[in-house]
């Protein structure tokens, strides 16, 4: 079981323990949430500052693949992107990780061995989560013997919107022990989850069950990361700081395809967590086709020229 804080150690201990202590924490006000979100996201940036952004935005990218139809090239290809995403510009940050399903885990380790970006791949029956906890922890561990160096877990939503709560979090607890020294990101699915209150909750079950990042989506949904969830689960990991001393990422994905949408979420980041999550290791997006904006925007920043999307390659 995690290490919590003392004053957390009791509401795990049982399942109505912890659904006492989800149901103490505030409730959201949703429509203060998504005005604060909103006015946020007006927040205009100089050319310095946007520079500036953009890198650390591609910095943060795990660079996503999640199809049927992936193959080992593709994988092999996506790898050699997220290592010199732009190559006629070498001063291009590499991206932080590139997220593929276990069975392209090792393809990708072998494509990105040296580099320092991260293999993430998505596991636990990954991404409706239908599956026994045996074939579930199977998948964790064949994830991480394969390479992989983050997990990306589902929780079970049938379970938590079922009020099943312990259940949830003893699930977290089972992946997290699977996973050795890759760190756990735990995906909520946050448009199935109905309400910011099932959010703020599901958050602080992830926080008290070991994750090191709490992940909107799986980007496979109608609703995926939206700057209101993403701010709720900033709030959450802020807090969670606070009481505990220990600090969790945050990674908002699927939907977020413009410079102008990342923009709206660092500064999301900046403005709720702090500064302390504006670095890779604490805040990630998931995405496939945001990196090709973010470099058409860093090429007319460098050379006063809009290149257009012919000038960058298809994932």
């Amino acid at each position: 079981m995690p290490t919590t804080a003392p004053a957390f150690s009791d509401a795990t201990a049982s399942d109505s323990a912890l659904r006492r202590f989800l149901f103490g924490l505030p409730g959201v006000d949703a429509v203060g949430l998504e005005a604060r979100a909103a006015s946020l996201g007006t927040r205009s940036i100089k050319t310095t500052a946007k520079a500036y952004a953009i890198d650390l935005a591609i910095s943060m990218i795990d660079l996503t693949t999640l199809e049927g139809a992936d193959t080992p090239g593709k994988v092999r290809a996506l790898a050699a992107k997220a290592v010199n995403p732009d190559p006629t510009d070498r001063t291009t940050p590499r991206t932080a990780a590139v997220c593929v399903y276990p069975d392209m885990a090792a393809t990708a380790a072998a494509a990105l061995a040296g580099s320092g970006v991260k293999v993430a791949s998505v596991a636990t029956a990954f991404p409706a989560g239908r599956a026994a906890l045996d074939v579930k922890l199977a998948d964790v561990r064949d994830a991480v013997a394969a390479g992989a160096d983050e997990i990306d877990m589902v929780i079970d939503r049938g379970a938590f919107l079922s009020g099943r709560f312990l259940k949830v979090y003893e699930e977290i607890v089972a992946v997290k022990a699977e996973c050795g020294a890759a760190r756990l990101k735990v995906i909520f699915e946050t448009g199935e989850l109905s309400t910011y209150d099932n959010i703020r909750r599901a958050s602080w079950i992830g926080m008290l069950a070991g994750a090191d990042f709490i992940k909107t989506s799986t980007g496979k949904v109608a609703t995926n990361a939206t700057p209101a969830n993403t701010l709720l689960m900033l709030e959450a990991v802020r807090d969670f700081r606070a009481q505990t001393g220990t600090q969790i990422g945050v990674k908002p994905a699927g939907g977020i395809r413009t410079t102008k949408d990342a923009v709206k979420f660092l500064v999301l980041v900046n403005e709720t967590a702090g500064e302390d999550w504006l670095d890779p290791h604490w805040f990630r997006f998931g995405a496939s086709s945001l990196l090709n904006d973010l470099l058409m925007q860093r090429q007319k920043l460098s050379t006063g020229r809009y290149s257009g999307p012919d000038y960058v390659t298809v994932d």
